[in-house]
């Protein structure tokens, strides 16, 4: 009897396992087909001076900078929408952040020296991204109580980088990507890490489908900010 009740409990957790493994490939396969969407949309509108300046060359140039706020404040409620809406609004962000970042497509045609200043923001921020997340994923530490502050954090850190539009501080600046970078970092650690323990077995197909990209969504946007904030200090060299 204790065999059998040993045994079913083993088979139970592989189950658990295999689950929650798929899940989360499932989460970061989302999440890299976001970065992907980023990465063609920007080298697209980079390579076309018409879009450019349809998107770029003027005053609509904040309201493209501003629009993946507003989708993801306003347009993305895993609570209420489905899977499907929520997976066009999370590629509708990625487009957005593909269109904001035509300028950087453009700079790197233009001078080499800054596409490997890119390419090296790119390769510390996966890699960061990546001893992250096995962090988030492996730690026994309970981490619900970084989420407060990290919140604050980077509300303070969106007003300050508003405020430092009209400001143009460098200094400001600098301190702004540092914080970013902390602040991000710890957000992926606690992100992973509440990915995994939100995960069950019994979850309905649609509900996981929405945890799934609400999670991607979460991660993306740790990850694109890394990225900026590293891309920030590497081109100053």
């Amino acid at each position: 009897m204790q065999t059998e009740r040993f045994q079913t409990t083993q088979s139970r957790t592989r189950e658990i396992d295999e689950g929650l493994r798929q899940h989360m490939n499932n989460i970061y396969a989302k999440m890299t087909a976001g970065v992907l969407v980023t990465a063609i949309v920007a080298w697209v509108v980079g390579s076309s001076p018409l879009l450019l300046n349809l998107f770029l060359g003027g005053p609509q140039a904040y309201l493209v900078m501003f629009a993946p706020l507003a989708i993801i404040w306003f347009g993305f409620r895993p609570e209420k929408m489905k899977a499907s809406q929520l997976m066009m609004a999370f590629f509708g962000v990625a487009t957005v952040y593909g269109i904001s970042f035509a300028s950087i497509a453009v700079m790197v045609s233009a001078d080499p020296t800054f596409g490997v200043a890119v390419a090296k923001a790119f390769f510390i921020a996966t890699s960061m991204f990546a001893g992250l997340s096995v962090f988030g994923y492996t730690t026994k530490k309970d981490l619900s109580g970084m989420q407060t502050f990290l919140m604050m954090g980077i509300i303070g850190l969106v007003g300050a980088s508003v405020m430092n539009i009209f400001f143009g501080s460098s200094m400001m600046a600098n301190v702004i990507a540092g914080a970013g970078i902390v602040l991000f970092s710890g957000l992926t650690v606690w992100q992973t890490q509440a990915m995994k323990e939100m995960y069950s077995p019994s979850m309905p197909a649609e509900f996981a489908s929405r945890m799934a990209w609400a999670a991607a969504l979460n991660l993306y946007i740790s990850f694109i900010a890394m990225f900026q904030y590293i891309l920030h200090f590497m081109s100053q060299r």
